[in-house]
């Protein structure tokens, strides 16, 4: 359900800032407890260092809506680039050809999948990190999936994770997606508060 930031929130009620009803959905959905979603213009930090832009992110919205919120951003990494493209995947993935991607590396194809989600009621911080290991496709390939889906084939793997079958697919998502984390937390932390 999207809100809007002006309307009356519940103390306990938590926000996950995204524009991706989608994404709201799954969160929502696996979480297994209400949660709305706002989108927020927020101001990100230019860093390769996800904790920091998150840390930013949490900071901005709660000033925005003075309410717990829960917020997310993800990177992937190529060895062979160091960690670039890192948090500027987004950025790549609308400017860039997929094929163009694929090729800016040729003979370490290494990368790493990464995924922070933070959480704040205004008075504290967490974090939750997940990550996985992989290598850049040779040519973008898959139908399924988002972002770098198309060229991204996790360890283990023969195929992107745009072509992994959907048992497959929502196992390394949540190995990317630390939600089993933030599940526990939020269970612990700030449902059994209220």
């Amino acid at each position: 359900m999207s809100i809007g930031y002006n309307s009356r929130m519940e103390k306990n009620t938590i926000t996950f800032i995204t524009g991706n009803q989608k994404k709201a959905d799954y969160v929502a959905r696996y979480l297994g407890f209400p949660v709305d979603h706002l989108k927020l213009d927020l101001d990100e930090l230019q860093s390769l260092d996800l904790r920091v832009i998150v840390a930013h992110k949490l900071q901005q919205a709660y000033e925005k809506i003075h309410s717990p919120v829960l917020v997310e951003d993800v990177s992937l990494e190529f060895a062979a680039l160091g960690r670039l493209p890192g948090p500027f995947i987004r950025f790549f993935i609308d400017e860039v050809p997929m094929d163009t991607l694929c090729s800016l590396v040729s003979k370490d194809r290494k990368a790493t999948a990464r995924c922070v989600y933070g959480y704040t009621d205004g008075k504290r911080q967490e974090f939750f990190e997940g990550k996985l290991e992989g290598t850049i496709a040779e040519h973008p390939a898959g139908d399924n999936g988002y972002g770098f889906d198309k060229i991204f084939i996790p360890d283990g793997y023969a195929v992107t994770r745009a072509q992994l079958n959907e048992a497959d697919d929502q196992k390394t998502y949540l190995q990317i997606k630390p939600l089993e984390q933030v599940k526990k937390f939020l269970l612990r932390e700030h449902y059994s508060r209220r």
